[in-house]
C-alpha cells in the first residue's frame, strides 16, 4: 500500500458554456501538478461546462452541452490522464439515454474511468440526482470515492463511503457566496467586492475567509473527515458564477479534521498535499466506525415524511419540524 500519496486540488474561474477553455485550464492544472509529483489532480463541480448558469437554460441548450461519459470531454480526461501518468478528476454535463447528470470523472493513468452521478441535484428540473455511490480501487491501492457538493452536506452520504472502504473522499464543489435561506448560512458576496479585487485585494480576501467562505466550511467539512477516519480533497470553484462569487479555499483535511494545506487565493490556484495514509487506521473516526451498533440505526433508513426533493429542500423558506 502506498504510504505517502501525493495529490492536488483546483480553484479555479470556469467560463460558462466554454468546453476548450475550461478543457484548458484542466490540463494546465494536471501538467502542473504531474510536474510536482502529484499521483492525481481534483478540478471543481461542474468546471468543464460551467455551473449555476445552467438554471437558466432551456431543456434543449442543456441537451446540446451534455455528453455521455464515453463522450469527448471525458475522453480528452482520459487521454490526458494517460499522457502524464496521474489520475484527473472534473465535473461535467453528462446525458444517458434520456435523463441529465451532474456527474464527475476521475480518469486513472491505468485507463480507468469511475463516474459520478450527483446524488442531490437541484440545479435545474432537467438534471437528474443519481442513486449509486462512486468508491473505487486505484493504483495506488487506495480505496477512494467522490460526493458532489450538496452530496457532502449530508452525514449518512459520507458515512456510507467510508463503509464502503473509502479512506479518502474527493469533494469538488461550487459554492461559497450563495444564498442560504438559514438565517446563520452563508449569504451572497457582492460582484463588485469580486470584481475589484485588484484594487481592494483584502476586501475579497476578508469575504473569502469569512462567514460566506471559509468560515461556513469549517462548521461542516472537517467533521466529515474527523468522524469517519478520512482524508477529503475539496476542490471549489473561484470568482463569478453568474450572478454568485464562488470562494474557492481549495483545501486537503486529514482523518483527524485538521487542515493540511489550504488557499484562500481570489484567482485560479492549485494546492498539494501529501496524504500520510498511515493516519487513517489509528484515527479516532476509524475507532468509532468500529464501534457502531447497526442494530440500532433503524431510523436512518425510516422515511419520516420530511424529506423532500433536493431542489425544494434546497430553496425552501419554510422552517423543517420534526
Amino acid at each position: 500500500m502506498t504510504e505517502v500519496l501525493r495529490v492536488g486540488t483546483v480553484q479555479f474561474e470556469h467560463r460558462d458554456d466554454d468546453k476548450a477553455y475550461n478543457l484548458g485550464q484542466v490540463r494546465r492544472f494536471a501538467v502542473e501538478a504531474a510536474d510536482a509529483g502529484a499521483r492525481l489532480v481534483v478540478c471543481p463541480e461542474m468546471c468543464l461546462v460551467g455551473y449555476w448558469h445552467l438554471r437558466r437554460r432551456t431543456r434543449e441548450e442543456l441537451w446540446d452541452l451534455a455528453e455521455p461519459s464515453d463522450g469527448p470531454l471525458v475522453a480528452a480526461l482520459r487521454d490526458l490522464a494517460g499522457e502524464l501518468g496521474i489520475g484527473v478528476g472534473a465535473g461535467f454535463l453528462e446525458s444517458a439515454g434520456e435523463r441529465l447528470f451532474n456527474s464527475y470523472a476521475v480518469c486513472l493513468p491505468d485507463g480507468a474511468v469511475h463516474v459520478h452521478r450527483k446524488l442531490h441535484a437541484f440545479e435545474h428540473e432537467e438534471i437528474s440526482s443519481g442513486d449509486t455511490y462512486t468508491v473505487f480501487d486505484t493504483p495506488w491501492s487506495v480505496r477512494m470515492a467522490v460526493l458532489i457538493c450538496y452530496d457532502n452536506n449530508l452525514v449518512e452520504n459520507v458515512r456510507a463511503c467510508a463503509l464502503a472502504g473509502a479512506t479518502v473522499l474527493l469533494a469538488p464543489h461550487q459554492t461559497g457566496g450563495t444564498h442560504s435561506r438559514s438565517p446563520h448560512g452563508m449569504k451572497p458576496i457582492p460582484l463588485p467586492v469580486w470584481e475589484n479585487r485588484h484594487l481592494y485585494p483584502k476586501a475579497v480576501e476578508d469575504a473569502f475567509r469569512g462567514t460566506n467562505g471559509r468560515e461556513w466550511l469549517m462548521r461542516w467539512l472537517p467533521s466529515r473527515a474527523h468522524d469517519n477516519g478520512l482524508f477529503v480533497v475539496f476542490a471549489n470553484g473561484v470568482g463569478r458564477d453568474d450572478d454568485e462569487v464562488r470562494t474557492g479555499n481549495a483545501m486537503v483535511i486529514d482523518p483527524y479534521g485538521r487542515i493540511v494545506a489550504e488557499t484562500w487565493a481570489a484567482g485560479d490556484e492549485l494546492v498539494q498535499a501529501d496524504l500520510d495514509l498511515g493516519l487513517v487506521p489509528l484515527s479516532t473516526g476509524r475507532r468509532w466506525l468500529a464501534a457502531r451498533r447497526p442494530e440500532l440505526y433503524g431510523p436512518l433508513v425510516e422515511r419520516l415524511g420530511t424529506e423532500r426533493d433536493p431542489r425544494t429542500a434546497r430553496f425552501s423558506p419554510d422552517p423543517v419540524e420534526w
